[in-house]
């Protein structure tokens, strides 16, 4: 898109584009998504960025009425397999909060000052301010939906300190954290009241989310899916349909949760809470179950390609929002591929890590794959790093390196590929895909099976 472009997107304050590009107004020195319902500034006084990192380094502060921190994150990220791509995504899982830019520049195979200059070139900002920005939208979040005391915020939010933290928040909100969580007291719950449900089952207070996605959302695909595939233990579906609740467990870098998402909502995203061991491990919970959900997607882009096809015209206006979920843990992911369900509540039961209380039917956490490293030589490939599955890894070398483990054929590696990886453009042997529905044959395959999934149930 060229900036005429764009200009006309932020007159017909078109969402289509929100989280795709940023646009700041020189006069007023604050930036807003696409869609903000604010007057339409003059041509002249518009500036465009491509990320929120961006236009914060630019000098503007966020939109009070937009809220522009909280849009879906851009497509792009799904479809790129290059190092920008790559970087963008462990940003996102919090790679350089855990491990520092030297950390995210290894995994990535490059050196520190390559990746500062490439992610500069193309995003106007290098991956400290990508992940400053990050913080600082956990740290909103938390400060607007909890009553943790604000030092407890900062360190969860990933600052090193307390005068960073409120230094960041007045420069990209202009307020302090006191007047931001101001803005939401009437939700918040009393001062010094212990965290809900804490005394039952060892965990924070549930973070409400709105996990905000673009476009149509064909809702019951997934969730479909999930019920059909939900392993006990650490899953479950309740709820009928249209209304249905997902639960399950996760393993995070710092600790646990548990996440509850719902089908059902009243606007362009879906209801979610995250019950955590440890706060530093929210946005990373966040940003799976977007992957999981596949909530950052283009359908526009997505529906407008596909339903160009005679083949998946039909299928195409029946579903219009159709995703293709991707996996809230990788690796799990991976295992459960290949062993399937039935072991893989097996598995659980025997070698994974049981909840300090149970959640109803969440009993457990998946296992990590060493312990499973003596049983299957997928788990080991996992434990040992000959097979990568995190947010950054090399789609290409990943499934090559699946094909290579002992019990792993080109269907399973490239469903992997799909799920774990999010790569959007796999063509699954064993089904009718074509080339020419590129690059959206993940989406395709996710079509025929729903389609199939629907005539065998009749």
């Amino acid at each position: 898109m060229d900036e005429e472009t764009r200009y006309e997107a932020v007159r017909s304050r078109d969402a289509r584009f929100d989280g795709e590009f940023f646009f700041a107004v020189a006069t007023t020195g604050i930036y807003c998504r696409p869609s903000c319902p604010a007057v339409t500034p003059k041509r002249k006084n518009v500036r465009f960025y491509p990320t929120a990192a961006a236009a914060q380094g630019g000098g503007f502060r966020a939109c009070r009425r937009c809220r522009p921190d909280a849009v879906p994150g851009s497509a792009e990220w799904n479809v790129r397999a290059d190092v920008v791509g790559r970087a963008m995504r462990m940003i996102g899982d919090g790679v350089v909060d855990r491990e520092g830019v030297p950390g995210l520049a290894e995994r990535l195979g490059y050196s520190a000052r390559q990746v500062q200059r490439q992610l500069t070139a193309e995003l106007g900002a290098g991956p400290v301010a990508l992940a400053r920005a990050q913080r600082a939208h956990t740290a909103r979040l938390l400060l607007q939906t909890t009553g943790l005391p604000v030092t407890d915020i900062a360190f969860a939010a990933g600052f090193a300190s307390v005068r960073q933290f409120n230094d960041t928040i007045r420069q990209i909100y202009a307020r302090t954290p006191s007047a931001l969580r101001a803005e939401a007291a009437t939700r918040l719950p009393a001062a010094g009241a212990a965290p809900a449900g804490s005394a039952e089952t060892g965990l924070v207070a549930g973070v409400p989310l709105r996990l905000a996605h673009r476009g149509p959302y064909h809702r019951a695909a997934p969730f479909d899916r999930l019920a059909r595939a939900a392993v006990a233990g650490i899953e479950e579906v309740t709820g009928a349909v249209g209304t249905r609740t997902y639960c399950r467990t996760l393993r995070l870098p710092h600790g646990t949760a548990i996440a509850a998402v719902d089908e059902s909502a009243d606007g362009p995203w879906l209801d979610a809470r995250l019950h955590l061991t440890d706060l530093r491990d929210l946005t990373t919970a966040v940003q799976r179950l977007r992957r999981l959900f596949d909530l950052d997607a283009d359908p526009h882009a997505v529906d407008e390609r596909l339903g160009a096809e005679p083949a998946l015209a039909p299928l195409v206006a029946a579903r219009p929002g159709l995703r293709s979920p991707g996996a809230a843990d990788p690796e799990e992911l991976a295992v459960r591929a290949v062993v399937g369900r039935a072991e893989s509540e097996r598995l659980v039961a025997a070698y994974g890590r049981p909840l300090d209380v149970p959640c109803g039917a969440l009993t457990h956490v998946f296992p990590e794959p060493k312990a499973l490293a003596e049983e299957l030589p997928v788990a080991a490939a996992l434990a040992d790093g000959s097979v990568r599955l995190d947010a950054g890894a090399d789609r290409d070398d990943a499934e090559q390196a699946l094909l290579a483990v002992p019990g792993v054929d080109a269907r399973t590696a490239a469903y992997i590929r799909m799920r774990a990886l999010g790569d959007p453009d796999v063509a699954l042997p064993g089904e009718p895909v074509r080339d020419a529905w590129r690059p959206w044959r993940s989406y395709a395959v996710q079509h025929l099976w729903t389609q199939s999934d629907l005539e065998t149930s009749v």
